[in-house]
């Protein structure tokens, strides 16, 4: 399955290749305060692709490091123009990159219909319900 997005502005693109279970990529949304305020909003909802399936095809990203919960960095790369968040590289996933989905072509925003995890929903807004069906962890992994 291959993936492609950009940011508001056009002036960064990217693709990648996803060959996790059934040809699909891992769906997840993140509820941690550093999601909340690097968005501004209560959650990021992502696509969890192979690392080096991942290129840049425009542009060049400006990033951010942050020390995640786990004590590791987080670095995040954003459009330097409109600002768009882009991708997150966890340390502590070496082998993985997490692509915003709100940046996904082609109507993939909607990653599907279904989401397979929630992570740090012990900073789920209360507002907010569980997805139904997905699985619900407090923290990271």
């Amino acid at each position: 399955m291959t993936l492609s997005g950009s940011c508001l502005c056009g002036n960064i693109t990217y693709t990648a290749e996803s060959k996790f279970t059934s040809d699909e990529y891992l769906k997840a949304l993140c509820h941690c305060t550093d999601c909340q305020k690097w968005t501004g909003s209560a959650f990021t909802s992502n696509a969890v692709v192979p690392r080096n399936s991942f290129k840049i095809t425009k542009g060049t990203p400006s990033s951010y490091d942050a020390i995640g919960a786990t004590g590791k960095i987080n670095k995040h790369f954003f459009c330097p123009t409109c600002g768009s968040s882009l991708y997150t590289d966890l340390e502590v996933m070496a082998d993985k990159l997490i692509i915003k989905a709100g940046t996904l072509d082609n109507g993939d925003a909607s990653m599907g219909g279904k989401v397979d995890v929630e992570f740090y929903v012990k900073d789920r807004p209360s507002y907010l319900a569980a997805v139904e069906g997905a699985q619900q962890e407090p923290r990271f992994g």
